[in-house]
């Protein structure tokens, strides 16, 4: 007989798995562009996309991915105490798009590609801006604020990307209770 897993133990997992996820890619991408493009002005990052999907999943549980994805890129990079606070807090300011994406329907989202990238959009652009105004706030010119946007410009493209491809994998991009749900009722009708 099988052991079944509790929901909480399933999505401590799978939280546990993005976080794994999000640590590597964040650290390859950096530390590639460190070595082969050092006096590169862009840089890129996943975090926005990992984020995306676990505030589909698991709703605002995707903030912890917000989190450690600033914190993540700070490590790597060499960052200052002044980076972190502003990469790891600035990233929470993509909780709201979470939260207007769990208001509007995660099925519904999930289901209409136009509003699955504007979604997508929303986390990276509201990150962005939560940089923008939390180097402001510790000092920053405008001027230098406006370049957590144009700096990290090809993160919009890689974030587009990577949620247009996991929204065509069954499951991936679905909050995970419906999914579960819905698994559980095709086996259902297999058996019948």
């Amino acid at each position: 007989m099988q052991k079944q897993i509790s929901i909480g133990q399933y999505r401590n997992i799978d939280l546990s798995l993005f976080a794994l996820i999000l640590l590597v890619t964040e650290y390859l991408i950096v530390t590639a562009g460190r070595k082969w493009y050092p006096d590169q002005l862009y840089t890129v990052s996943v975090t926005a996309a990992v984020t995306a999907i676990v505030y589909m999943r698991w709703g605002v549980r995707g903030g912890i991915h917000a989190f450690l994805g600033g914190l993540v890129f700070c490590l790597f990079s060499g960052g200052t105490a002044r980076q972190f606070l502003i990469y790891g807090l600035g990233n929470l300011f993509s909780l709201p798009a979470g939260l207007l994406m769990r208001k509007a329907g995660p099925e519904r989202v999930r289901g209409d590609q136009l509003l699955s990238m504007v979604f997508a959009a929303a986390v990276l652009l509201s990150m962005q801006t939560g940089r923008a105004l939390l180097a402001v706030l510790t000092g920053a010119s405008p001027a230098q604020a406006l370049g957590f946007y144009t700096t990290d410009s090809l993160s919009m493209v890689f974030t587009l990307v990577i949620i247009w491809v996991v929204r065509r994998l069954d499951g991936i991009f679905e909050d995970q209770k419906h999914y579960l749900l819905r698994i559980q009722e095709e086996e259902r009708e297999q058996i019948s």
